[in-house]
């Protein structure tokens, strides 16, 4: 979600009460990036000469949460548009888990540059003056549209893991090259990124394969090697070039605005079983409902794709079912779309509702209801009658007891 002008007037009104307290403030990071860019950016981050302390006297401990404080952050809250973070111009001290500095030294604007990421990151805007500051070459890659690490991108990346994956992630995003020097980095440090913990690579992927870059994303995922800690059941299908890694990056090109389980599904078809995918959610940390729903479609993307030669029963379950917008999804990114399967499902999908998805003529508590005893039988005895129903064998409740 883009910033709102309320929120931007409200970082232009924290930097402007700083710099009449006797203190320099600029706007941080990725709000300039996306301004730059001619992009609203998604949110505001002022980076001042203030200490913690200072910014929390200033804007009030009621306005004011010291959450970050160890860091130099302090959050400014206002009642009618997203709180800003207010971080102290900082160097860190030495990252000992591959995550966070042990220790930060409050420093200069032109020192906290060199302390952040990518150079297209480190960039500073006065707001009042109009004025872009500049420590570390990011206009220039930003004309160029290139993700160069500041400094030593070995150092960088060593500071915290994770910046691996973001780099590509704002490569994809943006559309931009990997810096030569950063890619190289990258491939060299790879494997490392398995230090990072499964829910902080969950959330950059889940950015990564949503985005509607994702196939220039997982591109880039196989030229840096990430692919390879991240996901060894594709590397080899992946340094090949071969077919389903091909067919795999035109599913997540033709695919539209798909769900995380459904692009991971487009992702991995063809190269995967239903226990790979259940190790792949576990390292990512997926949620059991994200799992579920990837399984679901995983299992049943060869049926739809010759959905023209199914019993009408078994698409019509398919069809029906929650998840058969996004399965209908994956078949056309992967099929022609005068494909014979793509026909018949189009046809299918425009009968009325009580066509499509008929109430069950019976549940698992009927059948106890009328004296059945419960157990592993129940489910393949309600799916035969469901399949009777929808066959057209079955019309009435009564005849389905019988």
């Amino acid at each position: 979600m883009s910033a709102s002008e309320p929120q931007r007037q409200f970082a232009l009104e924290v930097v402007k009460k700083l710099r009449d307290a006797g203190h320099e403030a600029l706007w941080a990071g990725g709000c300039v990036r996306d301004q730059l860019l001619g992009l609203q950016p998604k949110d505001y981050d002022v980076a001042t000469s203030a200490l913690p302390d200072q910014v929390r006297e200033l804007f009030g401990r009621r306005r004011t949460l010291a959450i970050g404080a160890a860091f130099g952050v302090i959050t400014v809250r206002n009642r009618d548009v997203a709180p800003i973070e207010v971080a102290t111009f900082r160097t860190d001290g030495k990252y000992v888990d591959g995550r966070r500095p042990e220790s930060v030294e409050f420093t200069t604007a032109e020192h906290d540059a060199q302390r952040r990421d990518f150079t297209i990151n480190g960039l500073f805007f006065d707001p009042v003056a109009q004025q872009v500051i500049d420590y570390v070459g990011g206009v220039a890659d930003l004309k160029a549209r290139v993700v160069r690490a500041i400094g030593d991108p070995h150092q960088r990346f060593a500071e915290d893991r994770l910046r691996m994956l973001r780099a590509v992630r704002f490569a994809a995003t943006y559309e931009f090259e990997l810096d030569g020097a950063t890619l190289a980095a990258i491939y060299s440090m790879a494997d490392a990124v398995l230090e990072v913990s499964g829910e902080r690579i969950g959330a950059e992927l889940r950015r990564i394969l949503t985005h509607e870059s994702r196939a220039y994303g997982v591109a880039l995922l196989a030229d840096s090697g990430l692919i390879r800690p991240l996901l060894p059941e594709l590397w080899r299908h992946a340094a090949a070039n071969d077919e389903p890694w091909e067919a795999a990056l035109h599913r997540l090109y033709a695919l539209q605005a798909p769900s995380f389980p459904a692009a991971v599904t487009a992702l991995v078809f063809g190269m995967v079983d239903e226990g790979q995918l259940s190790a792949i959610a576990g390292r990512w940390r997926l949620s059991n409902k994200e799992l579920d729903r990837a399984a679901w479609l995983l299992k049943r993307m060869p049926a739809i794709l010759t959905a023209n030669t199914l019993p009408w029963p078994q698409l019509q379950r398919m069809l029906a079912h929650p998840a058969s917008t996004e399965l209908v999804s994956l078949a056309a990114a992967s099929l022609p779309a005068d494909d014979p399967a793509m026909i018949r499902c189009r046809r299918e999908l425009l009968r009325p509702p009580h066509e499509l998805d008929p109430p069950p003529l019976l549940t698992g508590d009927d059948l106890i209801a009328e004296g059945f005893k419960s157990g592993r039988h129940f489910s393949a005895l309600l799916e035969h009658l469901r399949d009777e129903q929808l066959e057209g064998r079955l019309g009435s409740r009564e005849e389905a007891i019988a």
